[in-house]
């Protein structure tokens, strides 16, 4: 579920959403990331509670981002493992934290799209 956007219906009406304007290929798939995470971390920095793996979800978010930033790069290729690693430590650190599931739901909709899932 996606709050404060609207979701478009095909125009066979099978119930399938369309994709959002502008998210045209591998290009704004990896513009995706970036947002992605910088998102979770507004909303990680805004989570006060104790969080014992904090500093867990933190680290792999700098590396999410320096993944995104290094393949922006001409002739980059994705890590996509590293990526997948990445997402599975945040996910671990702070899946359990239900004010944190949309972004979290939304930066693991950006890894996938960028290393889909085996």
């Amino acid at each position: 579920m996606v709050v404060g956007e609207t979701q478009v219906l095909d125009d066979d009406r099978s119930g399938m959403a369309a994709r959002p304007c502008g998210d045209g290929g591998p290009g704004s798939a990896r513009a995706g990331l970036p947002g992605a995470v910088d998102r979770l971390r507004r909303e990680l920095a805004a989570y006060r509670p104790l969080l014992p793996d904090r500093t867990v979800a933190e680290d792999e978010l700098d590396a999410l981002a320096g993944q995104a930033a290094a393949a922006e790069l001409p002739g980059a290729a994705l890590d996509t493992e590293g990526l997948r690693h990445s997402l599975l430590l945040v996910a671990a650190a702070l899946g359990s934290v239900s004010a944190l599931t949309t972004p979290l739901d939304d930066l693991r909709e950006a890894v996938e799209t960028l290393a889909p899932p085996r």
